[in-house]
Parts: C-alpha cells; structure tokens; sequence
C-alpha cells in the first residue's frame, strides 16, 4: 500500500487522523499530573534504633556497628551511611536502581534477626523503605488561637490521634512530617520519702508495673455445646487501675501505688522549639507518592485543611496554619516555559515566512507545530509520565526542529510544481524524493537521545522526559511532514489559480539578501581545490581552537529559583532547648525590618520583603525557613540575611537557596568533603584544618560541617562509690535507674485506654527541681534497707565531654563538609579548587595519614552522570552514522555530514557565552549539554 498517496487522496481520512491526535493529545493533557520536577527513584531502607537514655558512643558500639557487621553485604549496597545520637541510632542503606525494595526490605530484615543480643531497655529496629525522593510539598503550623491558654505542644497527641488520619486519607499523600510538641504520658511520680517508710525499691516498684500489666491468652475451654476462650487480663486501663495494684505484701498490709506515688497523665520533657513568625507550634509537612498530581494534591489537602479549622481546630482553640506549598512556583516556572514555546514558535513561524516568501507555505509548515507538540502529551501520558518543567523543557527545545522536515518537503514540493505539474503530482513527487533524507534526519535525532532513556543515574531519570518528549515530537514532525504536509500542499496549491504563489514584500526581498549572501560565501568556499582545502582545515581549525577556549566548567543540575530559602545553623554542642527556642525568637525579633511587604518601585539596593517564616530548633538540625514577598527575587535576600544568621554567639550557619531538584535538606547545589578514618579526635582535626583551607580557597563559599566539629558535648558522669553501693544493698544498674527516673523518667510499659492509642508508662521523681548537675548529685534515692540517702553518697560527681553525634560512612567515622561555593563559581571549578588547594595540600603536610577523602553530593553525581553521558554521546555519533550510512547506502557521505558537529557545537558555546555577557548567568550544566546532543 502507498500510505502517501493514499494520504494525499483521502484528505477527510487524513484530517480524521490528525484530529484525533489532537483529541487525545488534549486528553492527555488534561489527564498528565502536574509537578515541579520528574519523579527519581532512589531506592533505600532506613533502620531506626531508639535506646532511651544512652550516648551517642553507646550507639556506636553496642547497636550501629553490630547492626553494620550483618548488613554490609547485603546484595546490590551501593551505600551505607549511618548516624550514632542521643538515644537514637540510624543506618541508611542505599541500594542500584531497579532493586526490589520488597526484596530487600525481607533481606534486611532477615539479616537484622543475626544481631545477638541488644542492651536492655532498646527498642526493637524499625525498618523504613523509601522507592522516591520525595521533600514535603506543604508546610503547615499547628498552632493555638490567641483566647487559648493551653500551650500548643500539648496538643501533639491530639494531632496524631484525631487530626493526622483525615490528612493521610487524602489521595496521593505518601507520608506526613509531623515535628514538635510534647507526647502525652501516664506518669507515675514517685515520693522518695513514702517508698522509704514503706521500704520499697524503684527496681521494686519497676517490677511490679511491668508483671502486672499483662493481658495473655491461656487457651480456651470446651463445655457442653459451647467453647469458652481463656485469658488472663490485667493490662492497665485507667490511672485508677494503676494506683490500686499491689507492689508489696506484708501478711494483710498490702501496699500499693498510691502509697507510693502519685499517677495521672502529664507530657515529656520539651525538647524541639517550632516557631511561625515568632509564635510557637506543631509542624507538619506534607509527602506526596511518586507521580501524583501535586496541583491537585495541593488544593485536596488545602479544602480538608479549610475542614478541620473550621469544624474541629477552632472550637478547640486550634488553627492549622498554611505556611508554604510549590503551586506558586510550579505554576510560574510551567506558564514560563509555555510561553518560551509559544514565543519560540512565533518566531519560527517569522523565519519561515521572511524565507518562504509564501503566506500559504508557511501556514501549511506552522501546522505541523502544534499537531506535533499536543500529539505528544498523548505519548507522554500513555508512557505514564508528568508534566514538568523537564518534559516542557524538552518540548521547547523541539519546537525548532519540528518544522525542518516539512520545510524540506514543502521546499521539494514547491519545486516539482515550479516544474509545471499539477499540484497532486507535486506533492507524490516531492515527498517520494526527499522522504529517505527526512526518515534519516528523523531517525538520527532519535537515536542521539534514546542512550538518554537508559540512564539509570539521577540526571538520567530527570532527563528521561526530555529524551521522551523531544522523542515523540520528532517522530510525529516526521509523520505530519511525510503524510500531512503533501495533503494539505495538494489541497492550498489546487485552489490557487497561480502555479506558484510569488511575494514581492519586504519578506522576500530581505529573505533573498540572506539567501544571495549564503551562496555568495558557499561560492567563495567552493570554488576550487585550493578554496574548498581552507575552508574545510580553517572551520575545522577554528571550530577546535574556539571550543578549546570557550568550553565553560561544568555544573550538575540548574538550581531555579524556588521561593525558599534556608537559614541552617551549627550550635555548640549540648545546646539546651530554652537557648534554641531564644534564638528562633531572636532571629524573628532581629528579622522584623525586612519583614515588610515591599512595593513594586523598590529602590535596587533594597532587598524584597520577607513573607512568611518558620523556625525549626531541634537536638539534631537548627533551621529557618525564610518565604520572600517576591516570588522571583527571593535570592537577593541572601547578603541582608547573613549578618543575622551569624550573629549569635558560639552560632554559625549558611544560607542557600532550596534547588528545584533538592530531595534532602541542604543537599542541592554542593561539594560534599568526606574525610574518614578511625581516630575521631583526629578526624577533627583535620576536617577543621580543611574548613578553614576552603573558606580560603572558595572565598564566599559557605561551609556547613556535618555533624558540628565541636564534639565536646558537656557530659557529667557519676563513678559509683562500690563499697557504700554495697553496704547500701544497690547496684550500679539500681543507681543508673534512679538517675534516669530523676530526670527524664524511666519507661516502665505502655497505658493504653478503650478507645484511645497507646501512651508510654512513666515512672519518674517527684516535682523537685533538678537544674543542675549539683541538684542531682543532692537528690534523694531510696536504698532497699528503707533509707534515704543523696546520690552523693553513692556515686562521685565528674564534670567531663562526651561526642555529641558519630557519623559513619561506610562504617568508618566519618565528618563530612558540605561546600556551596559562591554562584560565580561552578562546581567542576570548586571541585578542582578544593582538590588542589586543600586536599592535595593536605596530604603534603601529612594531616590524612590513615583517612580517606572523597567528595560526593553534587560533585561525585557529576563526575558519574559525565562519566556515563560522554560515553553515550559517543554511541550516539555512531550511531547517527551508521543510520546515515545504512540510509545513503554510502560510508563516504556521512561523514561530510558529521563535519557540521563541531561548527554547531562552537555556535552553541558562542551563545552560551553571549548569554552569560549580556542577559542572565548560564552554566555549562546537564540540562544545557542535552541542548548540545540535540545538535548531532
């Protein structure tokens, strides 16, 4: 069957056919989730070991290194990271892409089981899986109204009882990020002066709770016709049933809790400040599923957020406050890539027209535009993927070459009816002729970017789109061009009387000087043997020396301009909860002159205003989040930021600027510095002399080291006195117990009422104040003898340090130094800067001896993602050639064509710098050099 003519003769049936396209184009359109960025899959597990009341170096040694023997080889690790804190233990398993996370969660799981003994008092593991980087798209603030005087951290149960269920029902949520507040408790507070008259022990009243709160199953019994289940039921259910169970019998004396203790719920001990503008909360974020709309997510979780203030928050004295979410710059950053596309077709549409000479010949050429571009949101959305800048981005830079092929056949077709033949005869002709060369033009742009689909690395999944969109886009122009444009020239040329339609305006008398001064030069470059020698060695020549001296540095992945930015702080060591909570108050005091709303006739040297700010002070991370009154100009508050971020005393911090490709927390536009090895204090050191040689090296640069340099957390220890221990009848574990039960109380099981979720079961001392190590050491412990006596007589007071945080990066303690360098710096420049000024000295004088140094983060995914992208930029050229070559049935010819690589690449430099020059600052980044492949 001849598909072009019969495309030519069945005009309806061909109109149909492109309709349809166009319907369903649309439909997919309509149908495409909206998001900021591609979805990347980054499949990890995470193991939470929490162990109440231990170092950060009992962690290390009795859980994250036992834990990191079993789990190091787990089949397809690509990384292990893990972290040793307060209390906490957590390890991060990185495994290739394409690994069955459900696989690898039962591996995980199965190795964990090899662990043979934890401490007392751990709980067991928790296993996380995570298949997506994914960051909260929303942030609210729970936070109290202004005729309520219960403090809002109150409320953390609350939330997580009765509010938290109606957002997680929301389809598309993954997860919510929920920080801050205080969980309720079942508090047991114990009188030391009580227990000793009655003579009973903490150890004792321990016990007691945790074999009386029991419910088990005892069988079950069979009687006549009926069977009775048997269970033994003791679980506490009430405060009452807490206060009335027996601890210790004497004959008919019974004594029990109440004697002994007061019970009745209370809340733990304040530990992260969250503040709004300066006014306490509860934050929550919101996490979406991979490929969710996340326009449609947003406005879901805002309508059910509208819900809860209005019929449950507010008559409690509540409000869940809308902090920030990404439909401002979701939608800005799409509008402004339409609208790149539409301007970049009109002036396609201007160019056609000044060297077409033709109104009719460009319409028939400018439909091929938008048939093209909606037919492929039909591809993309049948490929399940979504609407982003990414996959805008590369329908952008199709829209050029969307019109070359039916410009080539219009061109032949145009000829052929110069010719004298009729318009149908020109239009079977003229596509018959050229529709080989289209095919190969076509076919070889495709394969310049399908090696791009089959990148397994971040950039890959992120460019995927582009290859995809620019994909389809192509193949429909070639389509369009082959079966329509003949169709529709048959049709225009037919109902034209002239044989050609001539323009004598100012179009075609410009269009001709360019076209006499192309062939002009073509003239001059052909003429002879001696012509065609230096042209050919002096383009080459120039081509080479030119991209040789204008070969920018490279960056990883462009940053945006999202309208957030984030002000991370590194405290001392051992900073209490009241001195965070002071400085979120005071950078919100210091910040009141820029948190204004600016006009639109700003003087230049004016930063904009801030709009809205959120401050999170927690044991592991200090941060602010800072909204600008500017939605485009949140940058220019950096410099005005600065100063403020450092000017708490003992407190440093950076500043940057959330990437559109972020995933993590400060992990956007960085060189990661990993120096490793064993000795820690060691480790410290040099990672100090290292921070110091960057701020040299990079001036501007800002440095966040991770975690802080000083270890030094302020420790005090009680050594037991062994021999009073003994007279007193008390081991070191009941002395450890009593200090627990001192300060943050001791958990001694879980309380659960009917009806309500499972709270843990406190035992704690009495209201006296301890806020001093001082007062401690004078606390009263009851010793089995029924005395009472101050922790100072059993135990000796010792001021000392301790490590505030291990960090381990493939099971060697690890600091690592979290490098922005300044924007005017790339980060190839800042990699090698750092190589050669810092690492490479450091080395020199000795300092790395027994530590390794790597650099990861942005810069190790550069070195990947280029690794990987030059090898299939080279497949690419190969493969381009032998499709022309199979096309031409000739080797020879190709290879004149590839001439025109070098000559094109060099012009995309000259632009690159031009721009730089004159409009806007560009990097060399991935996304760019995809502008360069499309040149092959």
């Amino acid at each position: 069957m001849d598909i072009i003519r019969f495309s030519i003769t069945k005009p309806v049936t061909t109109i149909v056919g492109v309709i349809l396209v166009v319907l369903f184009g649309l439909i997919g359109l309509w149908n495409m989730p909206y998001q900021l960025s591609p979805d990347v899959t980054e499949p990890s597990i995470t193991v939470t070991t929490t162990w109440r009341g231990a170092t950060p170096y009992e962690v290390e040694r009795e859980i994250i290194e036992e834990q990191e023997k079993v789990l190091k080889g787990l089949p397809g690790l690509v990384e292990m990271e893990s972290t040793a804190g307060n209390a906490m233990g957590q390890i991060t398993l990185r495994f290739k892409v394409g690994t069955d996370l459900n696989s690898a969660l039962l591996r995980v799981s199965n190795k964990l089981d090899e662990v043979q003994k934890y401490p007392d008092r751990v709980d067991k593991p928790v296993i996380s899986a995570s298949g997506a980087a994914t960051e909260p798209i929303v942030w609210m603030f729970l936070q109290t109204l202004p005729d309520n005087p219960r403090p809002i951290e109150e409320y953390r149960t609350f939330f997580e009882n009765d509010v938290r269920q109606f957002l997680e029902r929301v389809d598309g949520i993954s997860d919510l990020f929920v920080y801050g507040g205080t969980e309720q408790e079942m508090q047991v507070v114990v009188d030391a002066s009580r227990m000793a008259a009655h003579g009973v022990t903490l150890a004792e009243l321990l016990a007691a709770l945790d074999a009386d709160n029991v419910s088990m199953s005892s069988g079950d019994l069979d009687i006549g016709r009926r069977n009775y289940r048997i269970r033994t039921v003791g679980e506490f259910v009430s405060p009452q049933d807490i206060e009335s169970r027996v601890v210790r019998a004497h004959g008919d004396r019974l004594v029990r809790v109440r004697d002994l203790a007061t019970v009745g719920f209370g809340f733990e001990k304040k530990r992260d400040a969250m503040l709004e503008r300066g006014e306490p909360g509860i934050v929550v974020g919101v996490k979406p599923e991979p490929g969710v709309n996340v326009l449609d997510l947003t406005r879901a979780v805002e309508q059910v957020v509208l819900d809860l203030n209005e019929n449950m928050l507010e008559p409690r004295g509540l409000h869940l406050n809308w902090v920030y979410d990404q439909r401002p710059y979701i939608q800005g950053a799409i509008d402004l890539v339409k609208n790149n596309i539409l301007i970049g077709g009109i002036l396609a549409v201007l160019v056609l027209f000044i060297f077409l000479r033709s109104l009719s010949s460009t319409i028939i050429v400018t439909l091929s535009i938008p048939i093209s571009i909606i037919g492929t949101f039909m591809f993309m959305d049948i490929l399940g993927r979504n609407l982003n800048v990414i996959s805008l981005a590369g329908i952008a830079f199709a829209v050029g070459m969307l019109v070359d092929s039916a410009i080539v056949v219009l061109e032949n077709i145009d000829r052929h009816r110069g010719m004298g033949k009729r318009p149908f005869d020109a239009a079977y002709d003229g596509v018959r002729e050229v529709w080989g060369a289209v095919l190969a033009s076509s076919l070889t742009t495709v394969a310049v970017f399908l090696p791009v689909v089959f990148i397994q690395e971040e950039a890959g999944q992120l460019f995927k789109d582009i290859a995809l969109a620019v994909t389809c886009a192509i193949t429909l122009s070639m389509l369009v061009s082959v079966l329509v444009i003949p169709m529709l020239a048959n049709m225009f040329f037919s109902l034209s009387r002239r044989k050609k339609e001539q323009s004598n305006g100012v179009s075609a008398v410009f269009g001709g000087w360019i076209a006499e001064g192309i062939m002009t030069l073509v003239r001059l470059g052909t003429g002879n043997v001696f012509a065609r020698f230096v042209t050919i060695v002096g383009l080459t020549g120039a081509a080479v020396a030119l991209a040789v001296a204008m070969m920018p540095k490279m960056e990883y992945l462009p940053q945006g301009n999202r309208n957030l930015l984030l002000c991370i702080f590194i405290p001392p060591p051992g900073l209490s909860y009241e001195e965070r909570e002071a400085v979120g108050l005071g950078l919100h005091e210091r910040l009141g002159p820029l948190m204004v709303e600016r006009g639109e006739e700003r003087d230049k040297d004016v930063p904009p205003g801030i709009r809205q700010t959120f401050y999170v002070g927690a044991e592991s991370i200090m941060l602010m989040g800072i909204i600008s009154d500017k939605e485009q100009q949140a940058a220019e508050l950096i410099p005005s930021l600065m100063p403020v971020v450092n000017s708490f005393p003992g407190i440093f911090g950076v500043t940057v600027q959330a990437g559109i490709f972020q995933n993590e927390l400060g992990a956007g536009r960085n060189i990661d510095v990993d120096v490793s090895g064993k000795d820690l204090s060691g480790l410290v050191r040099t990672a100090g002399f290292m921070y110091g040689a960057i701020m040299q090296a990079i001036p501007g640069a800002q440095v966040r080291p991770i975690p802080s340099l000083e270890i030094a957390y302020p420790e005090v220890r009680f050594l037991p006195r062994e021999q009073r221990l003994k007279a007193s009848g008390m081991t070191v574990t009941d002395l450890g117990t009593a200090l627990d039960i001192l300060l943050d109380g001791r958990k001694a099981g879980e309380f659960k009422q009917e009806g309500e979720k499972k709270i843990d079961l406190i035992v704690k001392g009495g209201d006296e104040d301890i806020s001093s190590p001082e007062a401690l050491a004078g606390a009263l412990v009851v010793t089995p003898q029924g005395r009472v006596v101050p922790v100072s007589s059993l135990a000796e007071m010792e001021r000392t340090s301790g490590l505030t945080e291990i960090r381990h990066l493939e099971r060697m303690r690890t600091i690592t130094l979290q490098v922005t360098p300044p924007e005017a710096v790339p980060i190839q420049s800042g990699m090698e800067m750092i190589q050669a000024q810092v690492v490479d000295q450091a080395r020199q004088a000795g300092l790395l001896r027994g530590m390794q140094v790597r650099m990861s983060g942005a810069a190790d995914k550069l070195v990947q993602t280029w690794d990987v992208l030059k090898w299939n930029l080279i497949l690419a050229v190969v493969i381009t050639y032998l499709l022309m070559s199979a096309l031409f049935g000739n080797f020879l010819y190709p290879l004149v064509i590839m001439f025109t690589v070098p000559l094109a690449a060099v012009g995309g430099l000259m632009g690159l710098r031009l721009v730089n020059l004159f409009i806007a600052p560009q990097p060399l980044d991935l996304l760019t050099m995809l502008g360069f492949i499309i040149l092959i």
